[in-house]
Protein backbone atom coordinates (compact mmCIF):
# COMPACT_ATOMS: atom_id res chain seq x y z
CA UNK A 1 0.00 0.00 0.00
CA UNK A 2 3.05 2.41 0.45
CA UNK A 3 3.92 1.70 -2.79
CA UNK A 4 0.80 2.68 -4.14
CA UNK A 5 0.68 6.11 -2.07
CA UNK A 6 4.29 6.75 -3.44
CA UNK A 7 2.44 6.35 -7.13
CA UNK A 8 -0.09 8.59 -6.25
CA UNK A 9 2.14 11.49 -5.14
CA UNK A 10 4.62 10.82 -8.17
CA UNK A 11 1.55 10.96 -10.51
CA UNK A 12 0.00 14.17 -8.89
CA UNK A 13 3.45 15.85 -8.96
CA UNK A 14 3.98 15.42 -13.06
CA UNK A 15 -0.07 15.95 -13.57
CA UNK A 16 0.01 19.60 -12.10
CA UNK A 17 -0.96 22.27 -13.66
CA UNK A 18 2.08 24.03 -12.03
CA UNK A 19 4.25 20.76 -13.13
CA UNK A 20 6.74 23.24 -15.21
CA UNK A 21 6.26 25.74 -11.82
CA UNK A 22 7.45 23.23 -9.61
CA UNK A 23 10.20 21.71 -11.86
CA UNK A 24 11.81 25.23 -11.69
CA UNK A 25 10.94 25.75 -7.87
CA UNK A 26 12.83 22.34 -7.21
CA UNK A 27 15.81 23.12 -9.23
CA UNK A 28 16.43 26.29 -7.97
CA UNK A 29 15.49 24.88 -4.36
CA UNK A 30 18.26 22.38 -5.39
CA UNK A 31 20.87 24.83 -5.36
CA UNK A 32 19.67 26.80 -2.11
CA UNK A 33 19.96 23.10 -0.83
CA UNK A 34 23.33 22.34 -1.54
CA UNK A 35 24.46 25.56 -0.46
CA UNK A 36 22.93 25.09 3.02
CA UNK A 37 24.53 21.65 2.98
CA UNK A 38 27.34 23.04 2.35
CA UNK A 39 27.89 25.72 4.95
CA UNK A 40 26.37 22.83 7.55
CA UNK A 41 29.60 20.61 6.38
CA UNK A 42 32.13 23.12 6.48
CA UNK A 43 30.42 23.73 10.30
CA UNK A 44 30.42 20.06 11.26
CA UNK A 45 34.23 19.76 10.00
CA UNK A 46 35.79 23.11 11.58
CA UNK A 47 33.95 23.81 14.58
CA UNK A 48 36.25 21.06 16.20
CA UNK A 49 39.27 22.99 15.17
CA UNK A 50 38.15 26.43 15.66
CA UNK A 51 36.65 25.87 19.03
CA UNK A 52 40.28 23.99 19.74
CA UNK A 53 42.17 27.35 18.58
CA UNK A 54 40.54 29.61 20.97
CA UNK A 55 41.51 27.15 23.84
CA UNK A 56 37.63 25.69 24.53
CA UNK A 57 36.91 21.92 24.90
CA UNK A 58 34.86 21.37 21.79
CA UNK A 59 32.56 18.73 23.25
CA UNK A 60 31.94 20.90 26.33
CA UNK A 61 31.53 23.97 24.07
CA UNK A 62 29.00 22.76 21.66
CA UNK A 63 26.68 21.01 24.24
CA UNK A 64 26.63 24.23 26.42
CA UNK A 65 25.32 26.25 23.26
CA UNK A 66 23.13 22.98 21.85
CA UNK A 67 20.20 23.89 23.81
CA UNK A 68 20.12 27.19 21.50
CA UNK A 69 20.38 25.12 18.27
CA UNK A 70 17.61 22.68 18.73
CA UNK A 71 15.44 25.82 19.55
CA UNK A 72 16.51 28.10 16.66
CA UNK A 73 15.84 24.64 14.92
CA UNK A 74 11.80 24.28 16.20
CA UNK A 75 11.39 27.81 15.46
CA UNK A 76 12.79 27.44 11.63
CA UNK A 77 10.46 24.70 11.45
CA UNK A 78 7.28 26.81 12.59
CA UNK A 79 7.87 29.53 10.05
CA UNK A 80 8.94 27.84 7.21
CA UNK A 81 8.19 24.10 7.49
CA UNK A 82 5.58 22.79 5.72
CA UNK A 83 3.74 19.75 6.58
CA UNK A 84 3.36 16.95 3.71
CA UNK A 85 0.19 15.69 4.00
CA UNK A 86 -1.64 13.31 1.49
CA UNK A 87 -5.22 14.48 -0.13
CA UNK A 88 -6.77 12.05 2.69
CA UNK A 89 -10.31 12.73 2.21
CA UNK A 90 -10.76 10.52 -1.28
CA UNK A 91 -9.02 7.57 -0.14
CA UNK A 92 -11.29 7.37 3.33
CA UNK A 93 -14.16 5.99 0.87
CA UNK A 94 -11.11 2.69 0.27
CA UNK A 95 -10.80 -0.36 2.15
CA UNK A 96 -7.38 1.22 3.32
CA UNK A 97 -6.29 0.89 6.82
CA UNK A 98 -6.28 4.29 8.56
CA UNK A 99 -3.24 3.82 10.52
CA UNK A 100 -1.27 2.92 6.87
CA UNK A 101 -2.39 6.32 5.82
CA UNK A 102 -1.09 8.04 9.04
CA UNK A 103 2.22 6.21 9.37
CA UNK A 104 2.73 7.54 5.13
CA UNK A 105 1.69 11.22 6.23
CA UNK A 106 4.18 10.86 9.01
CA UNK A 107 6.54 8.88 6.92
CA UNK A 108 7.05 11.92 4.61
CA UNK A 109 8.03 14.37 7.26
CA UNK A 110 10.47 11.90 8.58
CA UNK A 111 12.31 12.62 5.73
CA UNK A 112 12.10 16.33 5.47
CA UNK A 113 14.97 18.24 4.61
CA UNK A 114 14.36 20.27 7.32
CA UNK A 115 15.80 16.58 9.31
CA UNK A 116 18.24 15.88 6.98
CA UNK A 117 20.15 19.17 6.75
CA UNK A 118 21.01 18.52 10.27
CA UNK A 119 23.29 15.22 9.16
CA UNK A 120 25.58 17.15 7.59
CA UNK A 121 26.94 19.06 11.09
CA UNK A 122 26.25 16.43 13.21
CA UNK A 123 27.93 13.33 11.17
CA UNK A 124 31.07 14.97 10.24
CA UNK A 125 31.60 16.61 13.68
CA UNK A 126 31.10 13.07 15.33
CA UNK A 127 33.37 11.86 13.08
CA UNK A 128 36.28 14.45 13.80
CA UNK A 129 35.68 13.85 17.50
CA UNK A 130 36.23 10.06 16.93
CA UNK A 131 39.43 11.29 14.75
CA UNK A 132 40.60 13.09 17.29
CA UNK A 133 40.51 10.05 19.78
CA UNK A 134 37.50 10.63 22.08
CA UNK A 135 35.06 7.24 22.38
CA UNK A 136 33.46 5.86 19.93
CA UNK A 137 30.82 4.77 22.11
CA UNK A 138 29.71 7.87 23.58
CA UNK A 139 29.69 9.86 20.50
CA UNK A 140 27.44 7.43 18.51
CA UNK A 141 25.00 7.85 21.48
CA UNK A 142 25.13 11.34 21.52
CA UNK A 143 24.96 11.40 18.08
CA UNK A 144 22.17 9.25 18.44
CA UNK A 145 20.53 11.39 21.50
CA UNK A 146 21.21 14.87 19.66
CA UNK A 147 19.18 13.48 15.90
CA UNK A 148 16.28 11.92 18.46
CA UNK A 149 16.04 15.99 19.89
CA UNK A 150 15.85 17.43 16.30
CA UNK A 151 13.20 14.62 15.54
CA UNK A 152 11.41 15.31 18.39
CA UNK A 153 10.88 18.82 16.92
CA UNK A 154 9.69 17.79 13.79
CA UNK A 155 6.65 15.78 15.23
CA UNK A 156 6.42 18.91 17.76
CA UNK A 157 5.72 21.17 14.84
CA UNK A 158 3.19 18.80 12.89
CA UNK A 159 1.12 18.25 16.26
CA UNK A 160 1.16 22.61 17.26
CA UNK A 161 0.78 23.53 13.41
CA UNK A 162 -3.20 24.79 13.58
CA UNK A 163 -2.17 26.56 16.94
CA UNK A 164 -1.41 30.70 16.64
CA UNK A 165 1.42 32.72 17.33
CA UNK A 166 3.58 29.76 18.23
CA UNK A 167 6.36 31.08 16.05
CA UNK A 168 6.48 34.63 17.92
CA UNK A 169 6.53 32.98 21.36
CA UNK A 170 8.81 30.61 20.70
CA UNK A 171 11.00 33.75 19.11
CA UNK A 172 10.42 35.96 22.31
CA UNK A 173 11.24 33.47 24.80
CA UNK A 174 14.91 32.60 23.02
CA UNK A 175 15.36 36.27 22.54
CA UNK A 176 14.73 36.55 26.00
CA UNK A 177 16.77 33.82 27.37
CA UNK A 178 19.52 34.86 24.90
CA UNK A 179 19.27 38.77 26.21
CA UNK A 180 19.79 37.46 30.06
CA UNK A 181 22.50 35.65 28.96
CA UNK A 182 24.23 38.37 27.21
CA UNK A 183 24.37 40.65 29.99
CA UNK A 184 24.78 38.14 32.96
CA UNK A 185 21.41 38.14 34.45
CA UNK A 186 20.34 34.56 33.97
CA UNK A 187 22.45 31.51 32.22
CA UNK A 188 19.87 28.84 30.58
CA UNK A 189 22.88 26.82 30.17
CA UNK A 190 23.92 26.66 33.19
CA UNK A 191 20.97 24.12 33.62
CA UNK A 192 20.90 22.59 29.96
CA UNK A 193 24.49 21.93 29.64
CA UNK A 194 24.94 18.82 32.52
CA UNK A 195 22.29 17.11 30.56
CA UNK A 196 24.10 17.48 26.91
CA UNK A 197 27.13 16.37 28.73
CA UNK A 198 25.62 13.47 30.64
CA UNK A 199 24.40 12.76 27.55
CA UNK A 200 28.27 12.14 26.00
CA UNK A 201 29.77 11.19 29.21
CA UNK A 202 27.19 8.58 31.18
CA UNK A 203 26.13 5.69 28.32
CA UNK A 204 22.15 5.08 29.84
CA UNK A 205 21.17 9.10 29.40
CA UNK A 206 20.91 8.80 25.58
CA UNK A 207 17.86 6.69 26.12
CA UNK A 208 15.80 9.74 27.65
CA UNK A 209 15.57 11.32 24.03
CA UNK A 210 15.67 8.10 22.24
CA UNK A 211 12.42 7.08 24.20
CA UNK A 212 10.91 10.66 23.97
CA UNK A 213 11.18 10.28 20.51
CA UNK A 214 9.05 7.36 20.16
CA UNK A 215 6.79 8.33 22.65
CA UNK A 216 6.02 11.76 20.47
CA UNK A 217 5.86 9.17 17.58
CA UNK A 218 3.12 7.25 19.18
CA UNK A 219 1.38 10.57 20.44
CA UNK A 220 1.28 12.04 16.96
CA UNK A 221 -0.17 8.77 15.23
CA UNK A 222 -2.87 8.32 17.67
CA UNK A 223 -3.39 11.84 17.26
CA UNK A 224 -4.13 12.18 13.90
CA UNK A 225 -5.38 8.96 13.76
CA UNK A 226 -8.29 9.74 16.13
CA UNK A 227 -8.60 12.43 13.84
CA UNK A 228 -9.30 10.83 10.79
CA UNK A 229 -12.69 11.30 9.64
CA UNK A 230 -14.59 13.71 7.70
CA UNK A 231 -16.98 14.72 10.35
CA UNK A 232 -13.96 15.26 12.82
CA UNK A 233 -10.32 16.61 12.25
CA UNK A 234 -10.68 16.57 8.40
CA UNK A 235 -13.71 19.11 8.72
CA UNK A 236 -13.46 22.36 8.00
CA UNK A 237 -13.72 24.54 11.68
CA UNK A 238 -16.30 27.52 11.27
CA UNK A 239 -16.19 30.23 14.27
CA UNK A 240 -18.99 32.36 15.71
CA UNK A 241 -19.56 35.35 13.04
CA UNK A 242 -19.13 38.67 14.42
CA UNK A 243 -20.57 41.46 12.61
CA UNK A 244 -18.12 44.52 12.32
CA UNK A 245 -19.69 47.44 9.96
CA UNK A 246 -16.40 50.09 9.71
CA UNK A 247 -18.91 52.43 8.94
CA UNK A 248 -16.56 55.43 8.57
CA UNK A 249 -14.95 53.43 5.00
CA UNK A 250 -18.03 53.93 3.46
CA UNK A 251 -16.85 57.49 2.29
CA UNK A 252 -14.50 56.83 0.40
CA UNK A 253 -17.09 54.54 -2.24
CA UNK A 254 -15.81 51.03 -3.78
CA UNK A 255 -12.29 51.75 -2.16
CA UNK A 256 -13.79 52.08 0.91
CA UNK A 257 -15.75 48.90 0.51
CA UNK A 258 -12.77 46.52 -0.84
CA UNK A 259 -10.84 47.83 2.38
CA UNK A 260 -13.74 46.72 4.74
CA UNK A 261 -13.07 43.33 3.62
CA UNK A 262 -9.35 43.19 3.31
CA UNK A 263 -8.97 45.04 7.40
CA UNK A 264 -11.72 42.08 8.45
CA UNK A 265 -9.72 39.63 6.68
CA UNK A 266 -6.25 40.60 8.43
CA UNK A 267 -8.43 40.87 11.86
CA UNK A 268 -9.81 37.28 11.25
CA UNK A 269 -7.15 34.78 9.07
CA UNK A 270 -4.40 33.24 10.91
CA UNK A 271 -2.13 33.41 7.77
CA UNK A 272 -3.22 37.37 7.27
CA UNK A 273 -2.81 37.59 11.01
CA UNK A 274 0.89 35.23 10.36
CA UNK A 275 1.50 38.09 8.01
CA UNK A 276 0.74 41.20 10.40
CA UNK A 277 3.07 39.25 12.56
CA UNK A 278 6.24 39.13 10.45
CA UNK A 279 5.83 42.74 9.27
CA UNK A 280 6.58 43.62 12.74
CA UNK A 281 9.64 41.81 12.86
CA UNK A 282 10.55 43.73 9.72
CA UNK A 283 10.73 46.46 11.64
CA UNK A 284 13.49 45.23 14.02
CA UNK A 285 15.52 44.23 11.10
CA UNK A 286 17.54 47.04 10.91
CA UNK A 287 19.17 46.84 14.38
CA UNK A 288 21.43 44.24 12.30
CA UNK A 289 22.33 47.17 10.27
CA UNK A 290 22.58 50.19 12.26
CA UNK A 291 24.13 48.67 15.34
CA UNK A 292 27.13 47.71 13.27
CA UNK A 293 27.16 44.06 15.18
CA UNK A 294 28.07 42.79 12.09
CA UNK A 295 31.14 44.33 10.04
CA UNK A 296 29.89 43.19 6.75
CA UNK A 297 26.47 45.47 7.08
CA UNK A 298 28.32 48.54 8.39
CA UNK A 299 28.34 50.37 5.53
CA UNK A 300 25.71 52.92 3.44
CA UNK A 301 24.93 50.90 0.79
CA UNK A 302 23.56 47.84 2.91
CA UNK A 303 21.58 50.59 5.10
CA UNK A 304 19.40 51.88 2.31
CA UNK A 305 18.89 48.15 2.05
CA UNK A 306 17.56 47.96 5.71
CA UNK A 307 15.79 50.90 5.52
CA UNK A 308 13.36 49.21 2.28
CA UNK A 309 12.58 46.26 4.78
CA UNK A 310 12.30 48.48 7.94
CA UNK A 311 9.56 50.78 6.21
CA UNK A 312 7.95 48.13 3.95
CA UNK A 313 7.92 45.08 5.85
CA UNK A 314 3.52 44.81 5.40
CA UNK A 315 4.55 46.00 1.53
CA UNK A 316 6.57 43.21 0.59
CA UNK A 317 4.44 40.18 3.30
CA UNK A 318 1.07 41.14 2.23
CA UNK A 319 1.81 42.84 -1.68
CA UNK A 320 2.94 39.72 -3.10
CA UNK A 321 -0.13 37.93 -2.41
CA UNK A 322 -2.30 40.51 -4.40
CA UNK A 323 -5.07 38.90 -5.56
CA UNK A 324 -4.25 35.40 -3.76
CA UNK A 325 -5.95 37.12 -0.64
CA UNK A 326 -9.42 36.64 -2.16
CA UNK A 327 -8.68 33.34 -3.84
CA UNK A 328 -11.44 31.56 -2.04
CA UNK A 329 -14.08 33.62 -3.66
CA UNK A 330 -12.17 34.83 -6.42
CA UNK A 331 -14.50 33.02 -9.28
CA UNK A 332 -17.60 34.87 -7.36
CA UNK A 333 -15.96 38.19 -7.02
CA UNK A 334 -14.80 38.19 -10.94
CA UNK A 335 -18.78 37.44 -11.80
CA UNK A 336 -19.58 40.86 -10.12
CA UNK A 337 -19.19 44.35 -12.16
CA UNK A 338 -16.25 45.04 -10.02
CA UNK A 339 -13.85 47.53 -11.30
CA UNK A 340 -10.33 46.31 -11.17
CA UNK A 341 -8.83 50.00 -10.87
CA UNK A 342 -10.86 50.26 -7.47
CA UNK A 343 -10.13 46.65 -6.28
CA UNK A 344 -5.90 47.23 -6.91
CA UNK A 345 -6.43 50.62 -5.17
CA UNK A 346 -7.97 48.97 -2.13
CA UNK A 347 -4.95 47.02 -1.84
CA UNK A 348 -2.68 50.42 -2.43
CA UNK A 349 -3.84 52.24 -0.18
CA UNK A 350 -3.53 49.29 2.48
CA UNK A 351 0.23 48.88 2.09
CA UNK A 352 0.58 53.07 1.94
CA UNK A 353 -1.07 53.17 5.23
CA UNK A 354 1.23 50.21 6.48
CA UNK A 355 4.06 51.52 5.41
CA UNK A 356 3.49 54.90 6.65
CA UNK A 357 2.41 53.70 10.05
CA UNK A 358 5.57 51.51 9.94
CA UNK A 359 7.64 54.18 9.18
CA UNK A 360 6.11 56.52 12.60
CA UNK A 361 6.64 53.12 14.39
CA UNK A 362 10.61 52.89 13.60
CA UNK A 363 11.14 56.47 14.66
CA UNK A 364 12.82 54.65 17.73
CA UNK A 365 15.64 54.42 15.41
CA UNK A 366 16.31 58.37 16.16
CA UNK A 367 18.33 56.61 18.63
CA UNK A 368 21.08 55.57 16.19
CA UNK A 369 21.12 59.10 14.63
CA UNK A 370 18.65 61.86 12.17
CA UNK A 371 21.17 60.45 9.37
CA UNK A 372 19.33 56.70 9.88
CA UNK A 373 16.10 57.31 10.35
CA UNK A 374 16.16 59.46 7.34
CA UNK A 375 17.51 56.32 5.40
CA UNK A 376 14.22 54.89 6.57
CA UNK A 377 12.09 57.26 5.55
CA UNK A 378 13.76 57.77 1.96
CA UNK A 379 12.90 53.83 2.14
CA UNK A 380 9.26 54.28 2.84
CA UNK A 381 8.87 56.89 -0.12
CA UNK A 382 10.58 54.40 -2.48
CA UNK A 383 8.41 52.05 -1.23
CA UNK A 384 5.22 53.87 -1.68
CA UNK A 385 5.71 55.47 -5.21
CA UNK A 386 7.79 51.91 -6.56
CA UNK A 387 7.36 49.22 -4.74
CA UNK A 388 3.78 49.44 -4.15
CA UNK A 389 3.43 49.40 -7.80
CA UNK A 390 6.20 46.53 -8.52
CA UNK A 391 4.48 43.79 -5.63
CA UNK A 392 0.89 44.56 -7.75
CA UNK A 393 2.40 43.64 -11.04
CA UNK A 394 4.09 40.82 -9.49
CA UNK A 395 1.02 39.70 -7.81
CA UNK A 396 -0.65 39.19 -11.67
CA UNK A 397 2.07 36.69 -11.94
CA UNK A 398 1.16 34.89 -8.62
CA UNK A 399 -1.64 32.62 -9.15
CA UNK A 400 -1.62 30.92 -5.52
CA UNK A 401 -4.40 29.87 -3.82
CA UNK A 402 -4.21 31.15 0.00
CA UNK A 403 -5.25 28.88 2.92
CA UNK A 404 -6.73 31.86 5.14
CA UNK A 405 -6.85 29.20 8.60
CA UNK A 406 -3.05 27.96 7.90
CA UNK A 407 0.00 30.42 9.12
CA UNK A 408 2.63 28.45 7.11
CA UNK A 409 3.97 29.61 3.35
CA UNK A 410 4.10 33.26 5.11
CA UNK A 411 7.08 33.83 3.40
CA UNK A 412 6.24 32.51 0.19
CA UNK A 413 4.92 29.55 -2.03
CA UNK A 414 6.03 27.10 -4.50
CA UNK A 415 3.99 28.81 -6.96
CA UNK A 416 4.89 32.22 -6.01
CA UNK A 417 8.15 31.56 -7.79
CA UNK A 418 8.67 32.02 -11.28
CA UNK A 419 11.03 34.12 -13.92
CA UNK A 420 8.42 37.10 -14.21
CA UNK A 421 8.18 37.31 -10.42
CA UNK A 422 11.41 37.03 -9.64
CA UNK A 423 13.03 39.75 -12.75
CA UNK A 424 9.94 42.18 -10.83
CA UNK A 425 11.62 41.81 -7.80
CA UNK A 426 15.02 42.43 -8.81
CA UNK A 427 14.51 46.55 -8.64
CA UNK A 428 12.48 46.77 -5.72
CA UNK A 429 15.96 46.39 -3.72
CA UNK A 430 18.75 46.38 -6.24
CA UNK A 431 17.56 49.54 -7.57
CA UNK A 432 17.58 51.46 -4.80
CA UNK A 433 20.79 50.23 -3.45
CA UNK A 434 22.33 51.39 -6.96
CA UNK A 435 20.97 54.75 -7.00
CA UNK A 436 22.42 54.97 -3.60
CA UNK A 437 25.49 53.57 -4.85
CA UNK A 438 25.96 55.96 -7.66
CA UNK A 439 25.48 59.14 -5.40
CA UNK A 440 27.26 58.61 -2.50
CA UNK A 441 30.60 56.83 -4.50
CA UNK A 442 30.22 60.12 -7.22
CA UNK A 443 28.91 62.91 -4.56
CA UNK A 444 27.67 61.95 -1.27
CA UNK A 445 25.45 60.02 1.16
CA UNK A 446 22.56 62.41 1.10
CA UNK A 447 22.93 62.69 -3.09
CA UNK A 448 22.47 58.65 -3.03
CA UNK A 449 19.41 59.58 -0.51
CA UNK A 450 18.03 62.15 -3.36
CA UNK A 451 18.20 59.61 -5.85
CA UNK A 452 16.65 57.28 -4.36
CA UNK A 453 13.73 59.62 -3.11
CA UNK A 454 13.43 60.84 -6.33
CA UNK A 455 12.93 58.16 -7.76
CA UNK A 456 10.10 57.17 -5.00
CA UNK A 457 8.16 60.62 -5.70
CA UNK A 458 8.46 60.17 -9.23
CA UNK A 459 6.71 56.87 -9.53
CA UNK A 460 4.30 58.31 -7.26
CA UNK A 461 3.83 61.23 -9.27
CA UNK A 462 3.10 58.05 -12.29
CA UNK A 463 0.68 56.44 -10.59
CA UNK A 464 -2.43 56.76 -12.65
CA UNK A 465 -0.29 55.53 -15.64
CA UNK A 466 1.22 52.37 -13.42
CA UNK A 467 -1.99 51.45 -12.04
CA UNK A 468 -3.34 51.43 -15.75
CA UNK A 469 -0.72 48.81 -17.23
CA UNK A 470 -1.06 46.70 -14.01
CA UNK A 471 -5.14 46.98 -14.42
CA UNK A 472 -4.29 45.47 -18.15
CA UNK A 473 -1.88 42.85 -17.05
CA UNK A 474 -4.99 41.59 -14.39
CA UNK A 475 -7.58 41.31 -17.16
CA UNK A 476 -5.10 39.64 -19.16
CA UNK A 477 -4.22 36.97 -16.89
CA UNK A 478 -7.75 36.93 -15.40
CA UNK A 479 -8.88 33.24 -16.51
CA UNK A 480 -5.15 32.05 -16.03
CA UNK A 481 -5.30 33.11 -12.11
CA UNK A 482 -9.19 31.56 -11.99
CA UNK A 483 -8.34 28.38 -13.19
CA UNK A 484 -4.91 28.32 -10.68
CA UNK A 485 -7.01 28.88 -8.24
CA UNK A 486 -9.65 26.11 -8.97
CA UNK A 487 -6.89 23.53 -8.31
CA UNK A 488 -6.40 21.99 -5.44
CA UNK A 489 -2.88 20.39 -4.15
Amino acid sequence: MIQKFLYLEWKAFFRSASFATNLALKIFMGFVAIYFILVFLGLGIGVFYILKKMNLDPIVTVNKFMIYYVLMDLMIRMMLQKIPVMNIRPLLIFPIKKSTIVHFSLGKTILSFFNLVHGFFLIPFSVVLIIEGFDVVSVLLWFTAIFSLLYINNFVNIILSNKDNLFSIFLGITSVLGGLQYYGFFNITDYTAPFFNAIFNTYWVFAIPVLALIAMYYFTFQYFKSNLYLDAGLSNKHDVAKTEDLIWLNQFGTIGTFLKNDIKLIKRNKRSKTTVGLSIMFLFYGLLFFTNGIEAYNNPTMHIFAGIFVSGGFLITFGQFVPSWDSAYYQLMMTQNIPYKGYLSSKWWLMVIATIVTTTIASFYLYFGWQTYLIIIVGAIYNIGVNSHLVLLGGAYTKTPIDLSSGKGAFGDKKAFNVKTMLISIPQLALPVLLYWLGSTFASANVGLVLVASVGLLGLAMKNKAFSLIEKIYKSEKYATIAAYKQKG
